[in-house]
């Protein structure tokens, strides 16, 4: 992709959904893979509770048989859940004791956020999973790895009934809250794009009495009311805890493992 270089300039790139993906991942180190409702508010969840994730791109045979050929738990989706299943939705592994039951692997299909990681891990990038419960702590973790070498954030979004992308506000704000992580006071290095993504947090954090106002922007978003209509109001509050985890995904052989368990260089 030329587009005049892009943003190849910038040490940080912001961008959306998969082709955004493959344009802000050329030299870079690192790259924050954001998708708030809901797979990397999932993963950080399940990451939490010390399992190993395997992103994947869809949901279909294929699936099942990864699962079963790692020894995994498959993530089902949310209207197919039965007793003891988990599916994409945050709130099912949050209340699971898998670890408990034996289980400390799980395949996770995401038709956005999943088969982003998986593009940007086959391009050889290091991929790191960013909601809004461990945005702070992920830039944290990247901003002491990366130094001055370039760093991409990609904004998931969602689907639009023709299948194009539909830019998510919950995407936006979980993107700026770990590029404010990363800012450090300056912003210095950012791309105009990555500079508006982490206005756009500060705006809605500042102006609407911070992770209160936050977690009101998720309740009320498109993506919010849609998860919500489905009954799944638990998920967005699960998404909404800003801040409350010290988790950090990073995508290993294959695998979102904690960032804290091995050295990256």
């Amino acid at each position: 992709m030329d587009l005049a270089d892009g943003q190849g300039g910038y040490r940080v790139r912001f961008e959306w959904g998969p082709v955004g993906a493959d344009a802000v991942a050329p030299g870079a180190a690192f790259v924050a893979v954001v998708d708030v409702l809901s797979f990397t508010t999932t993963l950080t969840v399940a990451i939490e509770q010390g399992l190993h994730v395997l992103p994947y791109r869809w949901r279909d045979d294929s699936a099942v048989d990864v699962a079963r050929r790692h020894g995994a738990m498959l993530a089902v989706l949310r209207k197919e859940a039965g007793p003891g299943q988990v599916t994409l939705s945050p709130e099912s592994i949050l209340h699971a004791n898998l670890r408990a039951e034996g289980i400390d692997r799980l395949v996770l299909p995401s038709p956005n956020g999943s088969a982003i990681s998986v593009r940007l891990a086959d391009a050889g990038v290091t991929v790191v999973g960013v909601s809004l419960r461990n945005a702070a702590a992920a830039a944290a973790w990247v901003r002491e790895r990366a130094g001055d070498r370039p760093i991409g954030v990609v904004a998931s979004g969602e689907r639009w009934p023709d299948g194009s992308l539909r830019p998510a506000i919950e995407d936006l704000l979980g993107a700026g809250a770990f590029l404010h992580g990363l800012a450090d006071g300056s912003g210095a290095g950012f791309s105009p794009e990555a500079d508006a993504a982490m206005w756009a947090y500060r705006g809605v954090a500042d102006g609407l009495r911070g992770a209160e106002g936050l977690g009101g922007a998720l309740h009320e978003s498109v993506s919010g009311r849609e998860l919500r209509g489905f009954g799944f109001e638990g998920d967005v509050a699960v998404a909404s805890a800003v801040g409350v985890s010290s988790a950090v995904p990073v995508l290993r052989d294959g695998w979102f493992v904690d960032g804290g368990s091995f050295a990256v260089v």
